[in-house]
């Protein structure tokens, strides 16, 4: 159930600025997202949805979101429970590469007062890595990924659940 709960919130993620995600609420600023799932081990089901309210983090560092998960479980049997719970599920920041060149250049030939140089096909591709400890990586990175710190990405996403 939490597997589905968390490709289901990095799915929404994903897809923050798309309106038909996007569920009106009078009081709360939050967005719901449906949630599916078998359950582990019993066979049973679960169908409800994922309220998400927050974003923050963890003691660890690490990116979390907060929310109410509701909806019914039913087991094999056919017996249903309701579940209204407030959980933290792990959130991830996609892909933490930037591509800062690509450069492809086709064979050289220079004749330079008498030396000749031939130069073959040249292919050079620089990508950025971001992270810990990857100083230059976050620096090339930083117009195109500036969400590499939980903390700013937790105050950044918080922002955005306020202005819907």
């Amino acid at each position: 159930m939490k597997r589905t709960a968390l490709a289901t919130l990095l799915f929404l993620v994903s897809a923050l600025a798309l309106p038909g995600f996007v569920s009106a609420q009078s009081k709360t600023n939050a967005l719901t997202v449906p949630v599916t799932g078998t359950a582990v081990g019993g066979g049973g089901t679960f169908a409800g949805t994922f309220q998400l309210q927050k974003f923050a983090t963890d003691q660890a560092g690490q990116l979390v979101a907060t929310g109410v998960l509701s909806g019914i479980l039913t087991t094999a049997t056919g017996a249903t429970t309701s579940i209204l719970r407030t959980i933290t599920l792990p959130a991830a920041v996609g892909d933490t590469t930037c591509q800062i060149l690509h450069l492809d250049l086709g064979p050289l030939n220079l004749d330079l007062l008498g030396l000749q140089v031939n130069l073959s096909r040249i292919v050079l591709d620089i990508t950025a890595q971001a992270g810990a400890g990857n100083l230059l990586g976050n620096l090339l990175c930083g117009v195109a990924n500036l969400l590499n710190d939980p903390t700013s990405l937790a105050k950044l996403l918080n922002s955005i659940l306020a202005a819907l």
